[in-house]
């Protein structure tokens, strides 16, 4: 299944995601669940089942509040990360091959003068994603469903507040669908501050399945004492999912704050965990 080929599938996760998070810690049995979205029981197993690859009562499992601690014990370091010279180049990600670069400190402070800024909407496991992207790649993911779309919006054009912006999603659509689907080619286009740039990259370095912390990222990128700003980066990052800042915890296990609201990063880190766990592709 990929990120285009059934809306339907998406619209009936985020329904589902939305009964499970409102249940909290309280399990909800599968014919219950099912019945919420006016679908039998088997019919909707197999479909959840083949979004997440475990069953809704194990997904319920991973929703749970000790998630972040028990990733956290198994957290990769991020020594290598400080050593990785540059941002030209390329990074296996599962089945992404990802080709990013970042603009220059300049050409940033410009606020976007002189870009060209393609936007579109596009569904996903998470609720419907904003996507931007220049000429050279993805410059801007976000996930609407906590603050809805014209926030969302507003938000993401104010970081380049002199950029041209064009609604034109089947220019950035190749990109968008192997971004969210983690397979395929995508070119991401980092347009931030040469810190925050630091920061994001190293987010890069994180697996799907793996978590790391705002201590970590600072001591990797050669900052250990700048925590706070690492933290104040990992919130401005404008590229989420593919930039995966939903990785990054608090050095106590809690899940610290997310841009686009903490259910979803709480989703997808519960997403990630058992598709991994169970041996399945990185793949919606």
């Amino acid at each position: 299944m990929t990120t285009l080929e059934n809306s339907y599938h998406y619209q009936v996760i985020a329904r589902a995601l939305d009964q499970i998070d409102a249940a909290g810690t309280k399990p909800l049995p599968l014919p219950d669940l099912a019945a919420k979205l006016g679908m039998s029981a088997a019919h909707f197993q197999k479909v959840f089942s083949a979004w997440v690859g475990v069953s809704p009562k194990r997904y319920q499992q991973y929703l749970s509040l000790d998630l972040a601690r028990d990733l956290l014990a198994k957290r990769l370091p991020l020594e290598a990360v400080a050593d990785h010279s540059g941002l030209s180049g390329s990074s296996r990600l599962h089945d992404l091959f990802l080709r990013w670069e970042a603009m220059s400190p300049g050409d940033y402070a410009k606020g976007g003068a002189g870009l060209t800024i393609r936007t579109g909407w596009f569904p996903s496991p998470f609720g419907e994603v904003l996507a931007m992207g220049t000429d050279r790649g993805l410059c801007g993911m976000a996930f609407a469903a906590d603050c809805g779309p014209d926030a969302t919006m507003a938000d993401l054009r104010a970081r380049w507040p002199a950029a041209q912006f064009t609604e034109d999603p089947a220019a950035i659509a190749p990109w968008v669908e192997a971004a969210l689907g983690q397979r395929g080619h995508t070119a991401l286009h980092l347009i931030g501050a040469p810190f925050q740039i630091k920061v994001w990259e190293a987010l890069l370095q994180i697996p799907s399945g793996h978590v790391t912390t705002y201590s970590d990222i600072a001591g990797a990128i050669g900052h250990p004492r700048a925590v706070r700003a690492v933290g104040t980066a990992v919130g401005r990052n404008p590229v989420a999912f593919l930039i995966p800042c939903h990785r990054a915890l608090r050095k106590s296990g809690g899940l610290g704050g997310y841009h686009w609201g903490l259910p979803v990063k709480r989703a997808m880190l519960a997403w990630e965990t058992a598709r991994y766990e169970a041996g399945q592709p990185m793949t919606v």
